[in-house]
């Protein structure tokens, strides 16, 4: 009797081994090769952080409220030249570069389309945090987010008509205005409330402000982390995705502050501008894939939102960790010289009310 279960059990065994069938529930099959829905654990998981991470957004972009002036903000919307420039970059630079990087490395067609919807994606919240740690203009950076969201509706479309003619029929792609909607919503409230905190209890703003920020870096990270863990399958993907996915940010930062330069915007607009360039709405982008392809296609299209995420991120960062070493050299230099000049004043000051016999007050010794 043993010995035919442990018969039973080895021919079961190579059977498992030596079969080329998938499993029931794979959905998409080429002889050996199959990709698994996510598992119930993976959904649950991927509910609870959904909601989790949505909260902590949108308690992030509260504190980001409480550093706008509204009286800045407003003469943001009245006078919108640094606006207007963020426009250009966001619905002219990066469309453009991303038609650019697709003809340039030959990628499939659908590959082709990601990218691009990528590119005409509207500004990320991402971009309103970093600012604030690289003390960009932060009423520009909430206005540009804000502005760049609302438009998206009009934009998305007319650039991916433009731009995706010759590698697949526009019509084709499924825009989620409700999720374009909803992250105009997500922001412009919280954003609201904390403009209002700010105008009536300044000092109780900054310290929000603070925990805000720190929080907000904190959830950053997090996303990414969350987005590869959830997402870990999806990893095998053309080496030209990869490299679009690290040029392409690179391209939205350095292009977006060297528009915003010629622009004339000073240095601190400049930071924002380019910052609201290269930061995209990376979740919107995956979710008007999910809508508009088939299985097939997302199997060689899916993860490029995320990669593209992960690099945003990591030049940001490499932006911020910049900024942070030229300030603190900055700084430090200008304390060296306004030290030396008040010595230099100091003995003027005493040597010449040494020989008029003059007072020498408290505050030149």
């Amino acid at each position: 009797m043993q010995t035919y279960l442990l018969s039973q059990q080895f021919n079961a065994r190579s059977l498992a081994e030596n079969s080329t069938a998938c499993p029931v529930n794979a959905t998409i099959c080429s002889g050996t090769s199959c990709v698994l829905p996510e598992d119930n654990f993976n959904e649950t998981l991927s509910i609870v952080l959904s909601t989790v991470l949505t909260i902590m957004l949108a308690l992030v972009m509260f504190s980001m409220g409480c550093n706008v002036d509204i009286k800045k903000f407003l003469g943001h919307i009245k006078r919108p030249w640094g606006i207007f420039v963020g426009f250009l970059c966001q619905f002219g630079i990066m469309p453009l570069t991303a038609f650019l990087l697709s003809l340039a490395f030959n990628v499939l067609p659908v590959q082709a389309v990601v990218v691009l919807i990528m590119g005409c994606c509207p500004g990320g919240t991402a971009s309103n945090v970093i600012a604030y740690w690289v003390d960009g203009d932060m009423d520009l950076s909430i206005s540009m987010t804000t502005c760049s969201t609302l438009l998206a509706m009009g934009m998305m479309p007319l650039c991916l008509f433009v731009y995706t003619k010759m590698w697949t029929d526009s019509d084709a792609i499924v825009l989620p205005y409700d999720s374009i909607g909803i992250s105009l919503v997500a922001l412009v409230i919280p954003v609201s409330f904390g403009i209002y905190v700010n105008h009536r209890w300044p000092s109780k703003a900054k310290v929000i402000l603070k925990v805000g920020s720190i929080v907000g870096a904190i959830l950053i990270v997090l996303i990414a982390v969350v987005g590869g863990i959830l997402y870990k399958g999806s990893w095998i993907i053309s080496p030209k995705l990869w490299i679009i996915g690290t040029i392409f940010p690179a391209a939205g930062y350095s292009l977006g502050f060297f528009l915003a330069r010629v622009a004339g915007l000073p240095w601190h607009r400049c930071r924002t501008v380019s910052l609201e360039t290269g930061m995209q709405n990376t979740q919107l982008c995956s979710t008007i894939v999910q809508l508009s392809f088939t299985p097939e296609q997302l199997e060689l299209m899916f993860t490029f939102p995320l990669i593209y995420s992960i690099f945003q991120l990591l030049f940001a960062l490499l932006i911020l960790g910049g900024y942070r070493l030229y300030r603190r050299h900055r700084v430090k230099t200008k304390t060296d010289v306004e030290k030396t000049e008040e010595k230099e004043d100091s003995k003027s000051t005493s040597s010449h009310a040494k020989i008029n016999g003059g007072f020498v007050s408290n505050e030149t010794k």
